[in-house]
């Protein structure tokens, strides 16, 4: 009698590559663009890796000590953490009020739908996200003048077009199932998008809205820099003059404030996705 596992398909692995394999010629791809980029770049790791430059590094920091902790820049500092984490939230909310809004005719919602304004919508939103946000505040800076307003809105158009793209991704890979029961009784398009897609697909737009929330917090800071407000405006303006202390003490409110940030919103995605 023979052995169960002798009746059993055997396989042999798969070889380490395949002319077939799709994953082996992009990942072959991918090493020989690194390698492309490594010869093409003039990276000076000698240079970088001295002991000169170590010295020269380490006498840098030395400038950073001690931080400006005077109760009036203090209170500089925090109406600055305040500005910066208010732009960031409200840029997250009117860029997930427009991606959403961009997002349901960047989608097909079934399978017989037309989806006419797919395309353009999409390029729309390839054309948001593609602008960086400190090419959107310096250019908002004409119009909307220095401050937080520029950068508020230059990480709500950004945020926009990164969202409009993950919230039509979402929203076209939700089950058809629900959708389609309501739709075969008659209920017209926003009733099946209000009852079945989006209570099936909401958990995770919070999660895509919480997570850039993320990252415009660090973006807000950065803004600054071409004059939107926040950190960033008092770090560009002390580093330019050479005020080491205070920048120091900047900097550790940023860091200080995107850990807050981060940890509130890891904690917040945690119990909508349980």
């Amino acid at each position: 009698m023979k052995p169960v596992a002798a009746n059993l398909p055997y396989k042999l692995p798969p070889r380490l590559f395949d002319a077939r394999c799709k994953a082996c010629w992009l990942t072959l791809g991918a090493l020989l663009l690194v390698m492309a980029s490594f010869w093409s770049l003039d990276l000076q790791w000698r240079q970088f890796l001295s002991w000169e430059a170590a010295r020269s590094m380490g006498r840098f920091l030395g400038e950073f000590f001690p931080p400006d902790t005077s109760p009036e820049f203090l209170q500089r500092v925090a109406v600055g953490a305040w500005e910066t984490l208010a732009m960031s939230a409200l840029g997250t909310a009117l860029a997930a009020l427009a991606g959403l809004a961009l997002a349901l005719p960047a989608s097909r919602l079934h399978e017989g739908d037309a989806a006419w304004a797919r395309m353009p919508t999409r390029w729309l939103l390839n054309a948001l996200r593609s602008i960086p946000e400190l090419v959107w505040a310096a250019l908002l800076l004409i119009s909307a003048g220095l401050g937080p307003f520029a950068g508020t809105l230059a990480l709500g158009l950004h945020t926009a077009g990164v969202l409009g793209r993950l919230f039509a991704e979402a929203i076209e890979n939700a089950p058809r199932g629900p959708a389609d029961a309501l739709r075969q009784q008659g209920v017209g398009h926003g009733r099946v998008f209000l009852y079945a897609t989006l209570p099936q697909v909401l958990p995770q737009l919070l999660s895509y809205t919480l997570y850039r929330w993320e990252n415009n917090i660090r973006a807000a800071a950065v803004l600054g820099v071409v004059g939107a407000g926040g950190l960033g405006q008092l770090l560009a303006f002390h580093m330019g003059l050479f005020h080491m202390g205070k920048t120091a003490t900047i900097l550790a409110a940023m860091l200080v404030l995107v850990a807050l940030v981060d940890g509130a919103s890891h904690a917040a995605r945690r119990v909508l996705t349980r």
